[in-house]
């Protein structure tokens, strides 16, 4: 699978009417990343639930390198499917078991690699038994970026043809956000990717930004291609956004200055 996704004319509504992708058309180059933004209810969770078949369209087609998704079967296309949903699930176990989940023949060295190569490993310092630290049932030993984290190992221990996440909400302290956006840039480097976005950071590592509305496509282009447009994009930047990476200046400057201050005592 090359990861080339292509939507005609597709046609999405619940079962009391309400139609949500009206006539959607998109076509996704292989190995391109798309980040989509939108209020509540545009249409962003759809689009990447009707690529891995979770939710079935009434009308149009979505294709993959140019064949009709439901030609598929189901659990061999699923495999070739990198996601992340916006509540990562972990498995109660070590870091390394929910790593090795993805793939299940992939070696300790292999997923030592992979750990590593996010922030030279120094995430891992920060749990008790490094890889082989106990995440707890769903997770619960582990804050929600370090959960996210694990989830985007996973993917990338996967190597998928395309990478889907739905980005969690939650506020994350900005050293967990640095290496996510680490682990996020390494799966964009070798997957296609559908982000649905709620971070700046997240938003700007795309090669498009896709501006949804009412289930269309208003505007599309990279962040500073649609800032100076002055449309529904600035205006969710500076209602949105733009706050967003202000607190997260904020949160950085008080961690490092933390940091300077555990050093500084550890001297």
């Amino acid at each position: 699978m090359h990861g080339e996704i292509e939507f005609k004319d597709v046609i999405f509504e619940y079962s009391n009417g309400e139609r949500v992708l009206d006539h959607f058309s998109l076509h996704i180059q292989p190995g391109e990343s798309i980040a989509f933004v939108g209020h509540t209810g545009a249409g962003k969770s759809t689009i990447a639930k009707a690529v891995a078949r979770f939710y079935e369209f009434q009308g149009g087609q979505v294709l993959i390198d140019g064949q009709d998704i439901r030609s598929f079967n189901l659990q061999s296309y699923r495999s070739k499917l990198g996601i992340v949903p916006q509540q990562p699930f972990l498995f109660s176990g070590t870091i390394r078991e929910n790593i090795r989940y993805a793939r299940p023949s992939a070696t300790d060295a292999e997923i030592e690699e992979i750990a590593n190569s996010v922030g030279h490993g120094e995430w891992l310092e920060t749990l008790p038994e490094g890889l082989d630290s106990d995440v707890g049932e769903r997770g619960a030993r582990l804050s929600m970026g370090q959960r996210q984290l694990v989830s985007l190992l996973r993917v990338l221990v996967q190597k998928p043809a395309i990478f889907i996440l739905d980005e969690a909400t939650a506020s994350i302290d900005p050293f967990t956000e640095t290496q996510i956006q680490e682990a996020l840039d390494l799966i964009l480097k070798r997957s296609t990717s559908i982000l649905i976005a709620h971070r700046l950071s997240t938003v700007r590592s795309a090669d498009r930004i896709i501006v949804l509305k009412n289930g269309g496509i208003i505007e599309q282009g990279n962040h500073e291609q649609l800032m100076r447009g002055h449309g529904h994009y600035a205006e969710l930047y500076n209602t949105y956004f733009r706050h967003q990476s202000l607190d997260y200046v904020e949160n950085a400057r008080k961690y490092a200055e933390t940091q300077e201050m555990e050093r500084a005592g550890s001297v």
